[in-house]
C-alpha cells in the first residue's frame, strides 16, 4: 500500500489527489491519504480509517484517510500558517509509516516553503526533512524523472554563485555513487550509463572558458571510472539533451539546479516526478508547486502526481525484487 500526504491545504493538492483517485480507483495503484477529509468530501467519496492495511479494502469505491485536522478551514489559493503544522505532521506520519514497512513507498504532496519555515519549519524543502527522519542526512539525492529524461542536480536550491563554490570533486563522486546505486536497487537498471554535463559553456573548452572541468569535473569522474562505473563527460551542456545524446545514458548529472530542470521540464513537464534517492524509503513527488493561483480552480493538472504515484510502485516492486 502507497501513502499520500496532504501538502498545502489551500493548493491544488486537493483537486489533484481528487483527480488520481478517480484516475485510479478501480486499476490502482491503491494509496491512503493523510489528511483532513473535509478538504476532499466535497469533490470525491472518502473513508476514514485507522489502520493502513484497512486502505485495499476500500480504495475502489472510495479514498481511505488517516485523518489528519487541520487547524483552521482553508481558503483556496491562500496559503495559511496556521495549518503549517498539519502539513509537516503529515509528511512525519507518511515516513514513519513507510520506515516500518508498514507503506511500500510514499507520495508527497507540494507544501509551501513559505508557509512551513514561518511556522518554525527549518528546513528548505521536503528532501532534508525526510533525510532527517530516517537519520540519513546528507545522503539524500534529487533525482527528476520522466518519460524522456531523468537527471540529477549535484547542486540543488541554492544561488548560482553559492553553486559553483559548493561544486566540489568529493561532491560530485558521492552525488554518483548514490545515483547509480539507486539506478541498480529502484530502477532496475543493472548497469546504468551516467553523463556529466561541463559547468561552464562548451564544457571549459579545455580551460578557456572555465577550469572547473580541468579542476573538480575530470577528477571526479576518473575516480568513478576507476571504481567501473559507466560514466561519460564533461559534456556541453547545450548538446547532451538532443534525442541522440540521450539515448547514449540513463541520467545526466548537472552541475547546477536550471541545467537538469530546464531540459527536463520542457520535454516532460507533465509527467516529470521528483525522486529522493539515497533514503532506506522510496519516496516521489510531482514535479511541480502548489499553484496558488489556479488552486479550487480545478484547472490542475493531475498527471505529474499520478505519475509519482505510478512510479512509487514500479521502484517499490524493484526495490522489493533486487532485495
Amino acid at each position: 500500500m502507497l501513502v499520500l500526504t496532504q501538502g498545502d491545504p489551500a493548493s491544488i493538492a486537493p483537486e489533484i489527489t481528487a483527480a488520481v483517485w478517480q484516475k485510479l480507483r478501480q486499476s490502482g495503484p491503491a494509496f491512503v491519504y493523510i489528511g483532513d477529509p473535509s478538504l476532499l468530501e466535497r469533490r470525491i467519496p472518502v473513508q476514514p480509517i485507522r489502520y493502513l492495511a484497512d486502505g485495499a479494502d476500500v480504495f475502489s469505491h472510495a479514498l481511505p484517510v488517516i485523518p489528519l485536522p487541520l487547524a483552521a478551514p482553508p481558503a483556496m489559493g491562500e496559503p495559511d500558517r496556521r495549518n503549517a503544522a498539519s502539513v509537516i505532521e503529515s509528511i512525519r506520519q507518511a515516513v514513519e509509516l513507510t520506515l516500518s514497512g508498514e507503506a511500500s513507498a510514499m507520495i508527497t504532496n507540494p507544501i509551501s516553503k513559505d508557509v512551513v519555515q514561518g511556522a518554525g519549519f527549518r528546513h528548505p524543502g521536503h528532501t532534508s526533512y525526510l533525510a532527517e527522519l530516517c537519520q540519513t542526512p546528507g545522503d539524500e539525492v534529487m533525482l527528476l524523472a520522466g518519460p524522456s529524461l531523468k537527471v540529477v542536480p549535484i547542486t540543488v536550491h541554492v544561488a548560482l554563485r553559492n553553486a559553483i563554490t559548493q561544486l566540489s570533486t568529493d561532491l560530485i563522486i558521492r552525488t554518483a555513487r548514490t545515483v547509480a546505486a539507486g539506478l541498480r536497487r529502484d530502477f532496475g537498471i543493472p548497469h546504468p550509463r551516467l553523463a556529466f554535463a561541463g559547468l561552464n559553456p562548451h564544457a571549459g573548452e579545455h580551460g578557456l572558458m572555465g577550469d572547473e572541468e580541468q579542476n573538480i569535473i575530470i577528477p571526479a569522474l576518473n575516480t568513478l571510472r576507476q571504481e567501473g562505473m559507466t560514466v561519460s563527460g564533461p559534456l556541453p551542456a547545450d548538446t547532451m539533451f538532443t534525442p541522440h545524446a540521450r539515448s547514449q545514458y540513463d541520467v545526466a548529472l548537472c552541475m547546477y539546479h536550471d541545467q537538469g530542470l530546464i531540459p527536463l521540464k520542457t520535454l516532460d513537464m507533465a509527467e516529470g516526478v521528483n525522486v529522493t534517492l539515497g533514503l532506506p524509503i522510496i519516496r516521489t513527488s510531482p514535479d511541480h508547486g502548489t499553484a496558488f493561483d489556479i488552486a479550487g480552480q480545478n484547472k490542475a493538472d493531475p498527471r505529474s502526481l499520478e505519475a509519482a504515484i505510478r512510479l512509487a510502485a514500479t521502484l517499490a516492486e524493484n526495490r522489493r525484487k533486487h532485495a
